[in-house]
């Protein structure tokens, strides 16, 4: 038998050797386990995935605009050679990320928050940062390496599971960008800022608005009992890390010219004027209590004053007091059966009690009771079935509190009985809400615009969120202003 103690050891410094690259950014070498080429064509992979699961957002002006913004910025930066694609994604999350190669994406949700072209540039700036400073190909190469060693070590020593416990360990290392990957990204964004003509500064501004916003979800999120969606990571994390930040930004002052001043504040707001604010019509639409599909040409109404959270897989509604819900989901119906054997049958549901079928709208369908697992454990279960053609909607209702089902058995049947076709004039208001540019009038109030708002949930809040004067503060006297109509 070979003595093999000694060779991860080897193998380790072999891959040390065989993958040195030199950063193009700091000029000192990275280990790095794949070429330029491989970089791109990574990218390219990734970026037709993304595209599947996330449509691109189709607004000319716009997307002229940030294509412009980003190859402004990325002819000044490290590696002006890459040809850099900037997409906008249609999706309300508030988010902005980079792919190897060059592959750029910013939500919509993001650009409704900025308040100008300067922090806009401030954004893609920073996600430039990540594709010259390659760390998405660092961090590929890191989990790749670790995983290797991790084998290795498992087949020489003969311990199983080691191979496991290293990739585990290389995962939690490589989760996200990490802090310094962050910073260098925040410092590299500021210089192409400074080198393109925009003022660094905008980076700060970005940091506070995308703290405010933050700040809200967090609180809101603790309120309503739900994960906080936040953005992934640029200008976040510790408060401690505020000061490194600026730190940062100052360095990047050193680059700024005589006209490096560039913001575009009016001309930013007037293009985003008509853009699509929160859900869009292909996921449907929330206004007041009522939840609008036009794909799917339906219409539910749910009880007033509940907060209506539409995700990609169901619906659920939640009353103030957050303890209880109604949730609605969508399957298909392949079999020609009851309502009735539909619950028993497809949702597998036993020891029903309470049941009776119903008709409302001209749709059939059946209503029971039974004890299912809930966020707050086992709970009884008001469930309703309706038929519309081929699909079948379920509806589910329970109260947090244990055997008082009642309080809001009653508002799931009801829920479930205002299922309709879209009227004439619902199709309207399925197309969705928008986001409208405005000049205030002295006097112009927050609290008075909100009153106007079709915004179900925090609308005052999350006007001063879009113009930037969250938590108090009040329009100028014409200022342009984003509503939302």
């Amino acid at each position: 038998m070979k003595n093999t103690s000694g060779l991860p050891a080897i193998i380790a410094a072999s891959l040390l050797l065989a993958a040195c690259s030199t950063n193009p950014v700091t000029g000192k070498s990275d280990f790095v386990l794949m070429s330029e080429d491989q970089e791109i064509n990574l990218g390219r992979q990734y970026s037709a995935q993304i595209m599947e699961e996330m449509p691109a957002y189709e607004h000319a002006a716009l997307n002229e605009l940030v294509q412009r913004v980003g190859e402004k910025l990325a002819a000044k930066s490290h590696r002006p050679g890459l040809i850099y694609r900037f997409t906008i994604v249609d999706s309300a999350t508030v988010n902005a990320f980079a792919l190897p190669g060059g592959y750029i994406y910013i939500t919509r949700g993001m650009l409704a928050y900025l308040n100008s072209e300067a922090e806009l540039a401030a954004v893609l700036g920073h996600e430039i940062g990540h594709v010259t400073a390659r760390h998405s190909v660092r961090q590929q190469s890191t989990a790749t390496a670790t995983g290797l060693l991790g084998a290795v070590i498992s087949a020489t020593t003969g311990i199983q599971g080691m191979d496991t416990l290293t990739d585990l360990a290389s995962t939690a290392f490589v989760r996200g960008y990490g802090r310094e990957h962050e910073l260098e990204a925040d410092r590299l964004g500021a210089q192409y800022l400074a080198r393109s003509g925009y003022d660094p500064d905008a980076m700060l501004e970005v940091v506070g608005v995308l703290k405010n916003q933050e700040a809200f979800e967090v609180v809101t999120a603790k309120k309503e009992g739900r994960a906080a969606n936040v953005y992934h990571g640029l200008f976040s994390t510790h408060p401690d890390n505020d000061a490194r930040f600026q730190e940062v930004v100052a360095a990047a002052r050193r680059h700024k010219t005589g006209n490096a001043t560039r913001v575009e504040r009016d001309s930013f707001l007037r293009v985003l004027d008509g853009m699509t604010f929160g859900a869009s019509a292909r996921e449907g639409i929330v206004r007041g209590n009522n939840f609008y599909h036009a794909p799917l040409n339906f219409s539910l109404s749910f009880p007033k004053g509940w907060r209506i959270d539409n995700r990609p897989d169901k619906i659920v509604a939640t009353p103030r007091s957050n303890d209880g819900l109604i949730q609605v989901s969508l399957t298909d119906r392949n079999k020609r059966i009851t309502p009735q054997q539909f619950m028993s049958q497809r949702l597998k549901l036993e020891g029903m009690r309470s049941g009776e079928a119903f008709s409302a709208n001209g749709l059939q369908g059946y209503t029971a009771i039974a004890d299912a697992n809930t966020p707050w454990g086992m709970r009884r279960v008001r469930y309703a079935i309706v038929y519309r053609g081929n699909s079948v909607y379920v509806f589910a209702g329970a109260a947090k509190q244990q055997n008082i089902l009642g309080k809001y058995g009653a508002a799931t049947l009801k829920t479930a009985k205002s299922l309709h076709p879209l009227t004439s004039a619902e199709k309207k208001l399925a197309e969705g809400k928008k986001l409208v540019i405005i000049r205030a009038p002295a006097g112009t109030r927050y609290a008075t615009l909100a009153l106007k708002s079709p915004l179900t949930n925090y609308p005052e809040e999350t006007l001063r969120l879009l113009n930037d004067q969250y938590p108090r503060g009040e329009p100028k006297p014409s200022q342009l202003l984003k509503v939302v109509r």
